[in-house]
């Protein structure tokens, strides 16, 4: 046990070092669709969060360490009218065997919809489909009463029109949880890998990320507090854009201003947890409200919220992520454990 914590985490260590090398800003990378949510949960706490530690299959999404013993069984499908017209689905299931660890396997799969095709002279030459599937092969084990560290690898197909491209990625993580279940963190090193086959043989980097959460339940009131900190490979949040002369330069409306550089890497929740079958929950995505907010009205742009519930034996969810003046994401889960049915 001592030796698969040591590999675990030097594996951390050299990946990070290699992958902040390669850092690169949103919007360069291929794949950028892992990154994208499914759990109502989660997004209504900001669209990422790292450091929970709950009997939640979904969260295995965020940190393959959240797969644990009391998850056996745990069935999830989560689905996600997302922004114009693309639709997110996610089903997952974890089992556990004794003495061994505990699997879990999902597929997340996004469609961008159905377009027209046209020559260059607009003369239109029917339709053509856009979509990319993830299958989530993960395996977790306990390193001590308290310490959790998974893995998730994760074979990736994309299919853009007549063009095709398959990947290889993995998730590192590890979960820390409380003597009182009180308090958690994470750590998990996320889409490490490279594309297998490219699109037009360039070869595109891989969203890699490394992402470090807590989450704090307070002992003697009904809240939860949860803090991740996101792209820490890269200090300069600013996005970049073309000057129309070929020079780079950063975007509009980015100030400069360390707080708001510090804040960029933040992903903020708070849970309103009456009871272990109710919760209502907000989140504050600070680099979403900077990116995609309109300064003369910037409203709710970068806040999400959610509530979740159980009726039965099934946990049912809904989160709400405004993204922009012009629409947000709606997120919907359901999950059961399939071992409550047995008699």
């Amino acid at each position: 046990m001592k030796t698969l914590s040591v590999i675990l985490i030097a594996a951390i260590v050299l990946l990070a070092n290699h992958s902040s090398a390669n850092a690169q800003q949103a919007g360069s990378n291929t794949y950028d669709f892992l990154n994208l949510t499914n759990s109502a949960r989660v997004g209504a706490l900001g669209g990422n969060q790292v450091g929970m530690s709950l009997d939640d299959v979904s969260l295995v999404f965020h940190n393959p360490a959240n797969l644990s013993s009391e998850l056996h069984q745990s069935l999830t499908f989560n689905y996600v009218p997302y922004v114009a017209d693309i639709k997110m689905t996610y089903a997952g299931y974890a089992h556990h065997i004794e003495s061994v660890g505990t699997f879990g396997i999902s597929v997340h799969a996004i469609n961008y919809g159905t377009f027209d095709r046209a020559d260059i002279d607009g003369n239109l030459q029917g339709t053509f489909s856009a979509a990319e599937y993830a299958i989530n092969l993960s395996y977790s084990k306990a390193l001590s009463p308290r310490l959790m560290a998974g893995i998730s690898l994760k074979p990736i197909i994309s299919n853009l029109e007549q063009y095709n491209s398959f990947g290889l990625a993995a998730d590192l993580g590890v979960l820390y949880s409380s003597t009182d279940g009180l308090f958690s963190a994470g750590l998990t090193l996320k889409n490490i890998g490279s594309q297998i086959t490219t699109y037009n043989d360039i070869y595109e980097p891989l969203p890699t990320d490394l992402q470090i959460g807590i989450s704090k339940k307070l002992a003697h009131a009904p809240f939860r507090f949860s803090l991740t900190a996101q792209d820490l490979f890269d200090w300069n949040m600013k996005y970049k854009v073309s000057d129309g002369n070929g020079d780079i330069i950063e975007g509009e409306g980015n100030d400069g201003n360390a707080f708001d550089q510090l804040m960029r890497h933040m992903v903020v929740g708070v849970e309103l947890v009456p009871s272990d079958n109710f919760y209502v929950a907000v989140g504050y995505n600070h680099r979403r409200r900077q990116e995609l907010g309109i300064n003369e009205k910037m409203s709710t742009t970068g806040f999400s919220w959610g509530f979740g519930f159980r009726v039965y034996k099934f946990h049912f969810a809904y989160g709400s992520a405004r993204y922009h003046l012009a629409g947000s994401s709606n997120h919907f889960s359901i999950s059961t454990n399939l071992g409550n049915f047995r008699r």
